[in-house]
């Protein structure tokens, strides 16, 4: 298969059940762009880019990661919460999506369809998720790359952790340096080398040369085995731990954030990684209630967004059927959730 075979390109007809009009009110549906598909992919998101698109909205709609990491499934339906939402909020003079391109989403109906029956419990099952998280992974880096190579910028949205990892390959593999990453995540997702998941992304990247430096803001002491807090700093990798900021306060949200980005180097680019399960009460495959605000999860996406080499945002976990209150609860926070998270980058973007 080729990369034009790994894209589900979006028209406007693949998202008429999630938009609506109002009376003298233009909505974000009515500005975003859509990808002219005359020509081969990657000419087309070169084109998209000299007609003024700056940055390209994906989904990946798949939780293989999550349960080859011993986790739970629901990770597949974060991004149509998310376009329920977004789609339908008011252009202003605050923000108007004029150069977002809709994209639409990579393909994993085949192996979601693979996965389904299979078992998490038992370790034949765990490498057989873990197999088809590399499958994955090779569609992710191939999309993505793409979209760098034609100095694009995406916003990731949908399925697992896992996904950091072809984010990471693909920027890497399209600027030819090592990048560099910060990430809202109680987990650092640093485990061992043990075959592909959710919680390895970084680790693999690290492993494989695509990732120079890292940090990861608000990690949880409870929720980090040793091994992996050891081989995060072995790496020269740092963290600030959620105890640290929310418990006994000894660093502020922003001075977690903040010397990192300005540490990093200045020639390598930057990704923007939130795991959404980092926040309070959010319908993800690991729900929470000792986690961050929604206001915080913005905080760390402006501050990031605003670092002059930020070249993605990742917004990976969500699982709105997840949600104690019922699946259609769910969607509407996480709609909320992720609208506001893609809204802080793009503003943070425009000033």
């Amino acid at each position: 298969m080729t990369v034009n075979n790994w894209i589900k390109i979006y028209n406007e007809s693949n998202i008429n059940e999630f938009t609506s009009t109002r009376e003298n009110e233009t909505r974000f549906w009515q500005t975003l762009s859509f990808l002219q598909v005359q020509n081969e992919f990657s000419q087309a998101l070169k084109d998209a880019a000299q007609f003024g698109i700056k940055y390209v909205l994906v989904a990946i709609n798949e939780d293989i990661g999550p349960r080859g990491n011993c986790g739970n499934g629901g990770a597949t339906d974060g991004w149509f919460a998310f376009l329920k939402r977004f789609l339908n909020l008011p252009c202003n003079q605050f923000l108007q999506p004029d150069n977002v391109l809709l994209l639409g989403e990579i393909i994993t109906v085949d192996l979601q369809a693979k996965s389904e029956n299979i078992d998490n419990c038992t370790a034949e099952g765990l490498e057989q998720l873990r197999t088809l998280c590399s499958e994955l992974d090779q569609r992710v880096s191939g999309v993505l790359k793409a979209i760098f190579d034609a100095g694009l910028e995406p916003i990731v949205i949908g399925g697992g952790h896992n996904n950091s990892y072809g984010l990471l390959k693909a920027l890497s593999q399209s600027q030819k340096v090592p990048c560099q990453a910060i990430n809202f995540d109680p987990h650092a997702d640093f485990r061992a080398l043990e075959g592909r998941h959710s919680g390895n992304g970084f680790s693999y990247a690290h492993h494989e040369g695509y990732l120079n430096d890292y940090h990861v803001v608000g990690m949880h002491e409870q929720k980090n085995n040793d091994t992996i807090v050891s081989a995060l700093t072995e790496a020269g990798f740092t963290f600030n731990s959620y105890q640290e900021i929310l418990v006994s306060r000894q660093v502020s949200l922003t001075d977690a954030i903040t010397p990192a980005l300005k540490r990093f180097d200045k020639s390598r680019p930057v990704g923007i990684e939130v795991d959404v399960d980092a926040i309070s009460g959010m319908p993800v495959s690991a729900f929470t209630n000792c986690g961050f605000s929604v206001n915080d999860a913005e905080h760390f996406v402006y501050l990031g967004a605003l670092h002059p080499n930020a070249k993605y945002l990742h917004l990976c976990e969500a699982a709105p059927a997840n949600h104690p209150q019922g699946a259609q609860q769910g969607h509407i926070e996480a709609g909320q959730v992720l609208s506001g998270l893609v809204c802080s980058y793009l503003r943070a973007k425009q000033n």
